[in-house]
């Protein structure tokens, strides 16, 4: 059986081929989420939720200050920095990684200098500063692809073939980050669903998970959780969504994501361990 290791900061992850994907906990600290806004806005509550999700059995906390949800207008640099810097202080020594979910390379070297594990970046850190901010750290790397930015990327998406352009952005995100010396063992990619893409385009990137990991041989994060995906095939609202959201999932298990990022963690789990006994 085929086995490679993630590099995430403090942590390794051994990666095999078959076994059960990682799963990465949502954590957002913003008033304006689309799914869970507001819900975690005092400390005691923020690190309350992490601790929770420990328990579920967690693999990678992702810890986000900003929404970006279609629409969305940036933040600016001090009011992410003001929310996400106490839950990294918080929750550094909690036994599992720590990813921030963000774009700005200001906000980079600050959270990776108070202890994060790991940058995820919507941008597929296409700001040369971005990688300037995390080319000396040993932190993991997520590389995302979006069309466009949140504002604009729900506005009529057209690609000619979703799959091999999606895919051809990463591979050309990952050599531009391998030739700057990074190393390729701290790498994993997320096609991005609900990121400028429409439900035709989100359902053509699942089918075809095993074919982008593949192609570029990293290990896929797929996050599909509570979606509007999900709710334009289910006809349910944000906080009805959880079956969805489960059989989203599982159906990227099965077509090779490495990685899941989710809200419901132990749900998830219990829904993983069904589907790994009977295979």
């Amino acid at each position: 059986m085929n086995t490679s290791m993630l590099h995430c900061g403090r942590y390794r992850f051994p990666l095999r081929e078959g076994a059960m994907p990682l799963i990465m906990g949502v954590l957002n600290v913003t008033p304006d989420s689309f799914s869970d806004g507001g819900q975690f806005q005092s400390l005691d509550t923020v690190v309350s939720r992490a601790e929770q999700m420990i328990d579920e059995g967690v693999d990678i906390i992702d810890i986000g200050g900003e929404s970006s949800r279609p629409g969305a207008t940036p933040l600016p640099i001090d009011e992410e920095l003001r929310r996400i810097l106490p839950v990294v202080f918080a929750l550094r020594d909690c036994g599992k990684p720590l990813s921030i979910d963000t774009y700005k390379p200001a906000v980079m070297v600050e959270v990776l200098a108070a202890g994060a594990d790991m940058i995820n970046d919507i941008s597929g850190f296409r700001d040369m500063a971005a990688l300037t901010a995390v080319k000396e750290s040993d932190c993991g790397l997520c590389i995302m692809h979006m069309a466009s930015d949140p504002q604009h990327m729900q506005r009529d998406p057209v690609y000619q073939d979703v799959v091999q352009q999606v895919s051809d952005f990463l591979s050309e995100r990952v050599r531009q980050m391998e030739a700057c010396g990074i190393a390729r063992e701290r790498l994993s990619i997320d096609p991005g669903f609900g990121f400028g893409k429409t439900l035709e385009h989100n359902l053509a990137l699942l089918k075809h998970i095993r074919y982008i990991a593949t192609s570029l041989d990293l290990p896929l994060l797929a996050g599909m959780s509570r979606k509007s995906m999900i709710g334009n095939l289910t006809g349910q609202p944000v906080q009805q969504r959880l079956a969805g959201s489960l059989a989203a999932a599982i159906v990227a298990a099965v077509n090779g994501a490495a990685i899941l990022r989710v809200h419901d963690v132990a749900e998830t789990i219990d829904a993983l361990k069904v589907w790994r006994a009977a295979t």
